[in-house]
This record gives C-alpha cells, structure tokens and sequence, in this order.
C-alpha cells in the first residue's frame, strides 16, 4: 500500500507547541514510509476562522523545513462535496432531519463523555413547523472497533455513547465528523497521526465511512501537549507559542516529548534526515 498522510490543523490561532507535536508525528511517520504527506485547512467553520491563521500556519510549517505534497486543501472550497454525501445518506435512510432545540436537547438527553447522548427523538419524524433542521447520522448497537498503532484495540458503542450524530448543523455548516470522512476519502488519505483528544471521534468517523462506503485508514493517537494544570494546550496566544527562530531546538522538544531517540543536528535539514531515519511510533505504546 502506497501510504498517504496528512496534517490537517484548524484556522482558529496560530500554531502552538501541541500543534506542532502533531505535524512533526504526521510528517515524520509519513517519511518513514516513504509517503506522501498533505495539508488541509479545516476551515469548515468559517464563524470560528481568525483571519491570516491559515497563512501563519502554513507559514510556520515551511519554517520548520516541512514540505508537503500536492497543494492545500481548504474545507471551505468543499461544500458541494459535503452536500452531496449528506443528500446520499438521507437518500439511503441512514440519516434524519432532526428539529430538536438546545433547550430539548437539554432536557431530554443524558450526558456523554463529550456532551448530551442524543436519545432519538427526531427518528421517525420532526417538528414540520420548525424552520431549521440539522441532520445525524443513525446509529445502532454494533460496536465499532479499530486497532490504534499506540493505544491498541479500542471499542466504542454509539448509540450508547453518543447517539446519532450531526452532520449538518442546523445553521447549514456541515459537521466536522462529516467533512473529515469526505476528504480524506477525496485525498485518498491510508494513514492518519494526530492526538489523543480525537480519539472519540474516531468510531463516528468509521461509522460514517461504512455507511459511504469508504476505505478505513489506519489510526494512531498521540499523547496531547498539556500545561501545568494539566489541560490540553489551546489556540491562545498564552499557549507555548512555537519558537521558530530557533527551529532545530524547538523540533528537539518535539522529539523528545514523542519519546523518540534525540538527533545532533545543526541544520533543519540534518536534523529530519536523522529524526525520519529513527523514527518509531510504537515508542509511545507504553510511554
């Protein structure tokens, strides 16, 4: 199989520490395999963009000495691609319109480990007065498995654990699940590396490729980038902003937080010579 990765960063700060950690496990496994590896802007919601994010991104990667492959995919030229898997599903009866509120919402369902557990209200037929309609994904108790290349064999039940989906918000956006399938299906994407906090949504993803009929890439979740209290870094700009004046020695801290072998290095291009060379993702099965 010829492998194919990616990095696919949101547009809502500049790129931070933990983000970095992801592009360079993304990159380095990608060359390992002697791969390819895109990017693509996920830029799917345009209200939460910061304008020029997506150039600073870009910008800041190639500083690091990361080329990609093939030019940059922005979510947001990919609606009519969205639409269309949507119109499919609803077509094939593997998804709803739902006009359930927040406010139902909140007072119907039971909490979830990332959020409200939807309790299939909308199933067999909405509100026909509401003005406007999100559509999920059905669900059902067949439990989705996949084996991740670092935390192992992982077993997810949906219709327990989330309930059906969105896809389509109600606002018209198209759900993140949704346009991730879709274009790494488009990108022919085999391989994806990114972090742990993306983990849960993994089953929905695979849910929603089987119901395509999409391929199913290979998985592996890395450990997140967290601060003193031991929360997920975010966008701010407070967020271990990444050091790109001294790019050799930021990309050591990458290294060694990926629990790979430490390189000398006075060059970028030395130094991903060296780290592509001893890279090996299972050094983080039991970090």
């Amino acid at each position: 199989m010829i492998y194919r990765g990616r990095f696919a960063p949101s547009p809502t700060g500049s790129l931070h520490f933990g983000s970095l950690v992801s592009a360079v496990a993304s990159y380095l496994d990608a060359r390992r395999h002697e791969g390819a590896w895109y990017v693509r802007i996920e830029d799917v919601d345009k209200p939460r963009e910061k304008p020029g994010s997506a150039a600073s991104i870009l910008s800041t990667l190639e500083r690091f000495g990361m080329r990609w492959d093939g030019e940059v995919l922005y979510q947001s030229q990919r609606h009519d691609a969205y639409a269309g898997a949507v119109a499919r599903l609803l077509d094939e009866g593997k998804a709803f319109h739902c006009s359930c509120s927040r406010k139902r919402l909140a007072e119907d369902s039971r909490p979830g480990e990332e959020g409200l557990i939807y309790p299939g209200t909308c199933r067999d037929g909405h509100d026909e007065e509401a003005r406007q309609l999100s559509v999920r994904l059905l669900t059902d108790d067949e439990p989705v498995q996949f084996e991740d290349r670092i935390l192992g064999l992982q077993t997810h039940q949906l219709e327990r654990e989330v309930g059906d989906f969105v896809i389509r918000r109600a606002d018209g956006f198209h759900a993140y699940q949704l346009a991730v399938v879709v274009d790494d299906a488009f990108q022919r994407i085999t391989h994806i590396v990114r972090g742990e906090d993306l983990l849960f949504s993994t089953a929905r993803q695979i849910r929603l490729q089987h119901a395509l009929g999409i391929a199913t890439p290979s998985y592996a979740h890395h450990p997140l980038v967290r601060d003193g209290s031991g929360h997920k870094l975010g966008k701010s700009t407070s967020a271990w902003p990444v050091d790109s004046a001294r790019p050799v020695a930021t990309l050591g801290r990458v290294l060694e937080f990926l629990h790979q072998q430490p390189v000398e290095a006075d060059t970028i291009d030395s130094f991903w010579k060296q780290a592509i060379a001893g890279w090996n993702i299972e050094a983080m099965q039991h970090a």
